[in-house]
């Protein structure tokens, strides 16, 4: 039997991260510009708290008009460099 249109496909990703081009390298999605109303809010956030639950994760994603793994990312992201700058001291 011949491979069906949807056998053919690379498998995709939620994020986006596996589209291959001509030249075998990824191509990723384009990095998120967060609005200035939506940073002075994560970081508000963050300062009462460094992790959030499931809910709250989707609660303040809905709030800001983000995906939630963009909040997680976030996040994540602002948790490395805060423990980077604790380390310089």
């Amino acid at each position: 039997l011949p491979p069906t249109p949807e056998q053919e496909k690379p498998p995709a990703l939620p994020n986006g991260e596996l589209r291959i081009n001509g030249k075998g390298k990824k191509l990723r999605k384009p990095r998120t510009i967060y609005s200035s109303l939506q940073l002075q809010a994560l970081n508000q956030r963050f300062q009462q708290t460094q992790y959030l639950a499931l809910p709250e994760r989707a609660e303040l994603a809905a709030q800001l008009g983000l995906t939630q793994t963009q909040v997680k990312i976030w996040f994540q992201n602002k948790r490395s460099k805060y423990k980077k700058i604790l380390k310089q001291g």
